[in-house]
């Protein structure tokens, strides 16, 4: 099974920005989609961006216009550009992959956005 490892968290103050990677050990064409979620703490993990095998992508409401989700294919690499950071998207972010009948995540990354 794809493990995944995200890197890319830590500390920045209000407005700044993060790119968040998540590399897969396999190929990630063949994914039907990756994602990028997040939980704080008392809060249940949510959505924040996925994009499918055909570049179709999605954004909750609360980082649209402010988080980009990309990916390279020859890198086996998903990204997720957090611009404008809020002290609100404090969270330990995570990637999960999802394939035709699996789904996998990483160990999370933690991002604290400073007020």
């Amino acid at each position: 099974q794809v493990q995944l490892v995200e890197s890319g968290g830590g500390l920045v103050q209000a407005g700044g920005s993060l790119r968040l990677s998540c590399a897969a050990s396999g190929s990630i064409v063949s994914m039907n989609s990756m994602g990028w979620y997040r939980q704080a703490p008392g809060k249940q993990r949510e959505l924040v961006a996925a994009i499918t095998s055909g570049d179709n992508t999605a954004y909750t409401d609360s980082v649209k216009g402010r988080f980009t989700i990309s990916r390279d294919n020859a890198k086996n690499t998903v990204y997720l550009q957090m611009n404008s950071l809020k002290p609100e998207d404090t969270a330990v972010y995570y990637c999960n992959a999802k394939g035709p009948w699996w789904s996998t995540w990483g160990q999370g990354t933690q991002v604290t956005v400073s007020s």
